[in-house]
């Protein structure tokens, strides 16, 4: 389906609400409502200027394999599609030195409630024109429109990416580290990402008293948490939970307790369903908070 095809489909106001599915990793799309799916496919790739265009619809993998060709990657959990990684917006395990998920993507198009294609952004990484739409979709949950396709900011591959583990204190081998690709901690074991020459990896792994392993560990899935970074030692008495050092997320196997959302944030993100889905056609009974 091309982007025209696809906008058709979602404008079509007669047949009520529809909701986006991908690869239903994240969930999939809202049960009893009419589905629609996002064109999927490379369109091409510029290996010098490290930028690529594809469908939502298209598999994180495939895109992955067709970027290791090249010697880049994307900065997306490796699962799912393209278009499920931005409209969830949870940032893999390598955010801190790869950075939020929003600063991927440089321009989407996009299709409105009303059926129309939206452009937004540019195919810059230093694009600075009009308001910037990109990082207001990425982790709206397909709540503010639907996207067809976008224009990716790549990433060289390192020529090392290893990672090691140490029972030090997480937050002294964090400040150890120059900049570390990855820092978690279960409460006993801190394991580290890092990438480079072999030399730097070597060295900095020796410096901060790191030994091999062979990859993370397996992360909690039952819920996400958020706290400010420098809020995390305050984990130490718990159990079952991966903390990213730096970042603030937890992965944990019970539930974060229930946080007073700001007022003033709730009416925000309702003014802004408001103005973009008037009636409330996309992807209904989606909650933004509820993630």
């Amino acid at each position: 389906m091309d982007l025209n095809g696809f906008a058709a489909g979602v404008g079509d106001t007669a047949q009520g609400p529809v909701s986006i599915a991908g690869s239903s990793s994240r969930g999939g799309s809202v049960p009893g409502v009419r589905t629609v799916t996002a064109p999927a496919g490379i369109e091409w790739i510029q290996a010098d200027e490290m930028i690529v265009s594809c469908g939502a619809g298209t598999l994180v993998a495939e895109l992955d394999a067709a970027l290791a060709e090249i010697g880049q990657s994307i900065a997306l959990a490796p699962t799912g599609t393209v278009g499920g990684a931005l409209s969830v917006g949870q940032s893999g395990i390598r955010r801190l030195g790869y950075g939020p998920l929003r600063d991927v993507l440089l321009q989407a198009h996009y299709i409105s409630a009303a059926g129309d294609v939206v452009k937004a952004g540019g195919p810059t990484v230093k694009n600075v024109s009009g308001f910037d739409l990109c990082r207001l979709l990425v982790g709206s949950r397909g709540t503010l429109g639907f996207l067809g396709d976008v224009i990716l900011r790549t990433r060289p591959l390192p020529a090392v990416s290893q990672w090691f583990s140490t029972t030090a204190d997480p937050f002294a081998t964090f400040a150890a580290l120059y900049r570390p690709v990855s820092v978690l901690w279960d409460g006993e074991t801190t394991w580290a990402l890092l990438e480079g020459h072999a030399n730097d990896v070597r060295e900095q792994a020796a410096g901060a008293g790191l030994v091999e392993t062979g990859g993370p560990p397996a992360l909690p899935s039952t819920a996400r948490w958020s706290l400010p970074p420098a809020q995390l030692h305050m984990l130490s008495t718990d159990t079952g939970f991966v903390a990213e050092i730096g970042v603030g997320v937890v992965h944990h196997s019970i539930l974060q307790p229930a946080r007073t959302l700001d007022p003033a944030v709730l009416a925000l993100h309702q003014r802004l369903k408001e103005q973009f889905d008037p009636t409330a056609r996309l992807n209904p009974g989606v909650d933004l908070f509820d993630i």
